[in-house]
């Protein structure tokens, strides 16, 4: 079990603009999305090597879980999940932690 889940400022900035995206079209999906996110959020700090491998960047640290459409790009350091990246499923990934 891990110390716990934190967003780096970057993947913050990319949580919460998703969050305001379909807010401004569809409070009720905004809210849902919110709450599966808790969800899998509270999955990953019991079992943080549940979320897959990066398929375009296999060889990097990082993992993925998916919350429809989104996709939550994740590290495992010190016992803590650090979610470093949240892009729509639509958008080609950068490398996680590249800022973007």
């Amino acid at each position: 079990m891990t110390a716990g889940v934190r967003f780096t400022p970057s993947g913050r900035r990319q949580f919460l603009d998703a969050i305001a995206y379909t807010l401004r079209d569809n409070p009720a999906a905004a809210r849902r999305f919110r709450q599966r996110t808790e969800s899998v959020l509270r999955r990953l700090k019991r079992f943080p090597e549940s979320g897959r491998r990066l398929p375009e960047f296999p060889d990097l640290p990082y993992r993925e879980v998916i919350v429809a459409p989104y996709r939550f790009f994740y590290r495992v350091a010190d016992k803590t999940v650090w979610v470093v990246g949240v892009r729509h499923g639509a958008q080609l990934p950068e490398e996680p932690g590249r800022g973007g």
